[in-house]
């Protein structure tokens, strides 16, 4: 590979990265944002005696956010949990092989079907307007099942990052 095409590649990983880390700040908010209302919502109930189904449902809704945007973010700050008591042994070349080869296998496979189920699952609850199963409740219920699909495409973009820096990886211990 050329040192320009290195070069590119490098950069299209950190802007993939940038990508991520703007989202996974927005992710934070919505943790915020679910700890706020979920405490008004118990004191409103609990101390006051007054209840109201949309703002419970609220804080469902952005507890499903922080979650659905927020998992790019762990995937690049390395927030999941690894079972492979070996790859903390390995070396840096096999860990790269490792990464790209559970990237590409693995996690492509899942987010195909995450993303084309979460479509058809948003897209028919789209057509029908659906709206929560309470009176009272919160409309438009298929902008929270859009997250299925906002998740796939965010946790995608990461996964093109980290295969990215596994190319780089390869290509570079290659030549030492």
């Amino acid at each position: 590979m050329t040192p320009a095409a290195t070069k590119l590649l490098a950069a299209t990983a950190d802007r993939l990265d940038a990508v991520t880390t703007g989202v996974g700040r927005v992710a934070a908010y919505f943790v915020v944002a679910t700890v706020v209302i979920c405490f008004v919502n118990v004191y409103l109930r609990y101390v006051l005696g007054i209840g109201f189904v949309w703002l419970q449902e609220s804080y469902i809704w952005t507890h499903v956010a922080a979650i659905m945007f927020g998992s790019s973010y762990a995937l690049l700050l390395g927030g999941f949990v690894r079972v492979d008591m070996l790859y903390a042994r390995m070396s840096v070349r096999a860990k790269a092989w490792v990464d790209l080869l559970g990237t590409v296998v693995f996690m492509g496979p899942f987010l195909w079907m995450a993303g084309a189920s979460g479509g058809s699952f948003f897209l028919a609850s789209w057509r029908m307007s659906e709206r929560s199963a309470y009176e009272s409740g919160l409309p438009g219920t298929y902008a929270l099942k859009a997250t299925i699909v906002a998740f796939a495409v965010l946790v995608a973009v990461q996964g093109l990052a980290i295969v990215c820096r596994c190319v780089l990886t390869l290509l570079a211990t290659r030549r030492t």
